[in-house]
């Protein structure tokens, strides 16, 4: 028609001309919200009531992702997979058990002392002991209130079965679940990459199984990198704490070493926890202040050092994190699945933010996790959708 608006035709050409070179553009299904909701709270809620299953899975995963790397250099010098993995996880038991067993000695004697500590705390404390003492009488008076004619001499024997039985049931349970770690982590180690590669091509294509192994070997390459840096960091920090614990006198430095290097592992939490057991330990073991200060103050600075300087010199800022978010997931993790979950709440959190960073559609997720990351990420991913756009501006003005 004449009256035909010609940007319209325009419009329509492009869109016929899109559809017919370029084909039919697919359109991706959107899952329902309240089913993804759904999913989501039942897998929760697996993971939660089944954890007694799911946590030696999960430590043996951690495992085999920290210790793959030393077992790959391995098989490339030669060594068949199934022997270097067999190796390396016979070091690490050793090196862990070794390190068990020297400590084992002095931390039974803090812990048998404990009853000991707590009072000469609340000796050393005075007037916030004496506030204590009155919290307890009026905690005991308000129990004893609520005793309607029970026997006194009849309660321990009736405990003491099913609290010998628990500790057993404790003992084993924990036991079958240090074999299943055991175990589990020498399969992983042993298959490898390969097993892995083959699982992905039986659930995806082949496009989606190479793309889902490379973001694997992307995220144990720099989940090792990382951790491995920190381990030589804690190690340090450890052996600093150590000589430091000893020039002033503490005693037992060993244990205070190995429990500063190992706690460290935990960002935040680990550190309070460690300044929290050298301030008790020095104001148990000292009797002027001055030399409990000078024993807070020594860990606070190389703690510091570590922290500030150090952990940034040679980790960098690629897997930094948001202190928030790290805070959130170790209680979260802690909640949700106790010591181990406190364990695996930074690995998952590195491992989510490295297969982010090899997502198309991560940008956001890394930004979340690392906001510095995350801007880096977009002016990249900008730059690249600008680089075709840019190539193709010269030919366009050529067509007449």
């Amino acid at each position: 028609m004449d009256g035909a608006d010609p940007s319209n035709a325009n419009v329509s050409s492009d869109k016929s001309e899109h559809m017919t070179s370029g084909g039919p553009v697919p359109q991706r299904p959107r899952s329902s919200v309240a089913l993804i909701l759904l999913a989501s709270g039942l897998t929760g809620a697996l993971l939660y009531f089944a954890r007694a299953a799911f946590i030696p899975v999960a430590l043996a995963m951690l495992f085999a992702l920290l210790l793959s790397s030393p077992v790959e250099a391995l098989h490339r010098k030669g060594l068949p997979r199934g022997l270097s993995a067999l190796l390396i996880l016979t070091i690490f038991l050793g090196v862990v058990g070794g390190t068990v067993n020297l400590l084992w000695e002095p931390a039974q004697e803090w812990l048998a002392a404990a009853p000991r500590t707590s009072l000469i705390i609340q000796r050393k404390l005075g007037p916030v002991a004496r506030v204590m003492r009155r919290i307890d009488v009026i905690t005991n008076r308000a129990g004893h209130l609520t005793d309607i004619g029970a026997g006194a001499a009849t309660a321990p024997q009736a405990a003491a079965p099913s609290d010998s039985i628990g500790l057993l049931a404790e003992t084993r349970i924990a036991l079958v679940a240090v074999i299943t770690v055991v175990i589990l982590t020498l399969f992983l180690l042993a298959a490898g990459a390969p097993v892995l590669a083959g699982m992905s091509a039986a659930f995806a294509s082949r496009m989606h199984a190479t793309h889902a192994l490379q973001v694997f070997e992307a995220v144990r390459r720099e989940v090792g990198r990382y951790y491995a840096t920190i381990a030589l960091i804690n190690l340090g920090l450890g052996a600093t704490t150590f000589g430091a614990m000893t020039a002033l006198g503490m005693p037992d430095p060993l244990l205070w070493g190995v429990l500063a290097g190992v706690l460290n592992f935990i960002p935040y939490v680990g550190s309070a926890t460690t300044l929290t057991v050298l301030a008790v330990v020095a104001l148990v073991s000292f009797d002027g202040f001055g030399r409990v200060l000078a024993v807070a103050g020594t860990y606070i600075a190389l703690a510091t050092i570590e922290g500030q300087i150090v952990q940034p010199l040679f980790v960098g800022q690629r897997l930094k994190l948001s202190p928030t978010i790290v805070f959130l997931s170790l209680w979260f993790g802690g909640w949700f699945w106790g010591i181990a979950g406190i364990v695996l709440a930074i690995p998952t959190l590195v491992a989510l933010k490295v297969a982010s960073e090899h997502s198309e559609h991560g940008a956001t997720l890394v930004e979340f996790l690392s906001p510095s990351t995350g801007k880096r990420l977009r002016a990249r991913g900008a730059a690249l959708k600008r680089r075709p756009a840019e190539q193709a501006a010269p030919s366009g003005t050529g067509v007449p």
